[in-house]
């Protein structure tokens, strides 16, 4: 029989939008918000540990507003049919298994899962840097595809992040018309936006502890899933591309993590401090003498 592509009620509400986006995603953070009241209503405050998911969960539910022009695009809606597995995961799976973490801390005392202060610190600010490259980086690529096709709309959704755009980027023509991208986030790694999934998925369990394996499940499925994604991917665009693919992953070498780069930055500091010091020492030996 088939199943539909685009299926729409009243020809405004796109079905694939409306269950894959809308619905899922808040339904996570409405649990995480009631396991928050819940734990006030129980010791009269509420933990660093489910505040951090709170931010986390209220963040991506906002995230899928915010940017929902970008979501069309992707190859979920573009081109999987409106079928059982896409309908039973988005409604069952993403609300009902991505929750674990967030019922855990529910229903066991904070003394259990209690991190330090200075943890917890770190655990929020590389959270929201990662999230600022995620959000930058997405807006980059769409703002660059959508310039490119004369379709972008400014829009002023919250929050809106300094580089969200790159102007003249550079990119590489393709033989079918498109552009890659080579420049903003993505000079460095070509799929660091799933770098950026994964260390969310990471902390969600992280947050929780050890002491269960239940908070694991989302970030166990989910580095597993995003990986085969990225092998689908290069397959897909290798076949697309051809040569100027090629091209790109010479002038893009890294898939998650710009290795290379990083270990330069990392022996740039180094060299700056050993220099510094030595110019310490100096100054510091003459005014003795």
């Amino acid at each position: 029989m088939g199943a539909e592509l685009n299926p729409r009620l009243f020809g405004w509400l796109d079905f694939k939008m409306f269950y894959e986006v809308r619905v899922p995603w808040f339904i996570l953070f409405l649990t995480t918000a009631s396991a928050a009241a819940r734990q006030y209503e129980q010791y009269g405050y509420v933990t660093g540990e489910v505040l951090f998911l709170l931010m986390a969960h209220f963040l991506y539910a906002n995230a899928c507003c915010k940017g929902e022009e970008m979501i069309p695009p992707t190859w979920d809606m573009y081109y999987e049919k409106w079928g059982f597995m896409l309908i039973f995961w988005n409604m069952a799976g993403v609300p009902l298994s991505y929750c674990h973490c967030t019922i855990y801390l529910a229903n066991h005392d904070p003394a259990t899962y209690r991190w330090s202060k200075p943890i917890l610190v770190f655990l929020f600010a590389s959270y929201l840097f990662a999230y600022w490259v995620w959000d930058t980086c997405g807006s980059q690529k769409n703002k660059f595809r959508m310039r490119e096709r004369n379709t972008a709309i400014e829009r002023y959704s919250f929050p809106q992040l300094p580089w969200k755009e790159i102007e003249n980027p550079q990119h590489i023509k393709t033989a079918t018309g498109d552009s890659l991208l080579v420049d903003g986030w993505y000079k460095y790694a070509r799929k660091i936006h799933y770098t950026c999934d994964m260390y969310f998925a990471l902390t969600w369990g992280l947050i929780t502890g050890f002491d269960s394996p239940f908070p694991w499940f989302y970030p166990v499925f989910f580095g597993l899933m995003i990986v085969h994604r990225a092998y689908r991917d290069i397959q897909r665009c290798k076949e697309k591309y051809g040569e100027a693919w090629v091209e790109y992953e010479k002038r893009v070498p890294y898939l998650f993590i710009p290795v290379s780069t990083l270990m330069s930055c990392t022996a740039q500091n180094f060299a700056d401090h050993a220099r510094a010091l030595s110019l310490v020492r100096l100054l510091g030996g003459r005014s003795s003498r």
